[in-house]
């Protein structure tokens, strides 16, 4: 995909960034992304500035800034409107995704836009619409933006493609989650190494059954999740993926019936331990903590657009919160692993312990 690119004063002079491009024959998306050059800067009136923040805000596509140089607080506002803006190393607003190659970045997430654009799109239409919510409404949001797209062609030539490698499901599980209560403390304990504690139907319920204990029990004032074997959890369980009756109960199952409320509701008290892979799944739960500890051998991945599909477990609303809705949407839409130094200066995580 060939990404289109404008500057500043195009920005500001376009009614809708994307009205009537955006869709190609058979109602295909043709162009999901367009570049907005910020090294356009110069000249660029305060009045200009004002009706490109307007347009980056109710835009039909994927924004992204491109910076070659250092950014001026001046444009900090547009920064704010753009769905995400990559800058060279050192550019620190919290919207930029810094990179020591710029045009390598940009082509990687313009690469992963290409592969799947409907997921891309409502991604971040997804964290914008999300960002202002209570968590419980926006897990909502989220949810039904995820059912949205399981019945998209993205999500169904990924499924196919399982499905043809004749996977069965996962046999039965034996305590998928083991706890441990001390004093006021209760310690949960993903319980699946074998499949590096995939978030499948078994250890889901078992961990919202046990996080309702401490919703229940107020004596319970302390709460550490952590995770048996290499890896804290390795995300949504992909063979079980399609196996639901209907998106409806899906959807009511994901919202009512998922661990990231709960942890959200018991935040304060909740310490999760990360360790090894974190994919899916495996970060947006924890994300809602408030307090997270990553072992140096972390790594984190958000993989789910890559299926036609958006983070499904609180993702959308969990990573956005720690590190904002810009640098998430890249994490969603490229896949890119990060490791327990990156999330720590990020925010994703607060603390690296052994």
């Amino acid at each position: 995909m060939h990404a289109r690119r404008i500057s500043i004063a195009d920005l500001a002079a376009e009614p809708v960034v994307g009205g009537g491009g955006l869709f190609g024959d058979g109602a295909a998306v043709s162009l999901p992304l367009v570049l907005v050059d910020l090294d356009t800067a110069d000249g660029v009136t305060d009045g200009d500035l004002t009706r490109a923040v307007d347009r980056a805000s109710a835009s039909d596509v994927i924004l992204m800034g491109t910076a070659t140089g250092p950014l001026d607080d001046a444009l900090n506002p547009l920064l704010e409107a753009l769905d995400l803006t990559c800058a060279p190393t050192g550019t620190g607003h919290r919207s930029v995704v810094a990179a020591d190659d710029v045009d390598a970045a940009v082509a990687v997430f313009t690469d992963a836009v290409s592969r799947c654009p409907q997921a891309s799109l409502v991604g971040a239409q997804i964290v914008r619409a999300a960002e202002p919510l209570d968590p419980v409404a926006a897990i909502d949001v989220e949810s039904l933006g995820y059912s949205t797209l399981q019945g998209g062609d993205e999500f169904g030539r990924w499924l196919e493609a399982r499905r043809a490698k004749g996977r069965p499901l996962p046999p039965p599980a034996v305590d998928p989650v083991l706890l441990d209560r001390q004093a006021g403390t209760l310690r949960i304990t993903l319980n699946r190494p074998e499949r590096r504690n995939a978030y499948g139907t078994a250890l889901r319920d078992a961990l919202v059954e046990a996080l309702r204990l401490a919703v229940l029990d107020d004596s319970i004032d302390r709460i550490i999740i952590d995770g048996a074997g290499s890896s804290f959890c390795a995300g949504g369980d992909l063979d079980e993926f399609g196996h639901m009756p209907d998106s409806s109960t899906a959807h009511l199952i994901r919202t009512r019936g998922g661990a990231g409320r709960l942890v959200s509701t018991l935040a304060d008290k909740v310490e999760v331990r990360l360790h090894g892979h974190c994919v899916g799944a495996g970060i947006e739960i924890p994300a809602f903590a408030g307090h997270i500890v990553a072992a140096p051998d972390t790594r984190i991945r958000l993989p789910e657009v890559a299926m036609g599909l958006i983070p499904g477990a609180g993702g959308t609303v969990s990573v956005p919160r720690r590190i904002g809705r810009w640098r998430a949407l890249y994490l969603f839409v490229t896949g890119a692993e990060i490791d327990a130094q990156q999330a720590l200066d990020w925010g994703l995580v607060d603390e690296i312990r052994e």
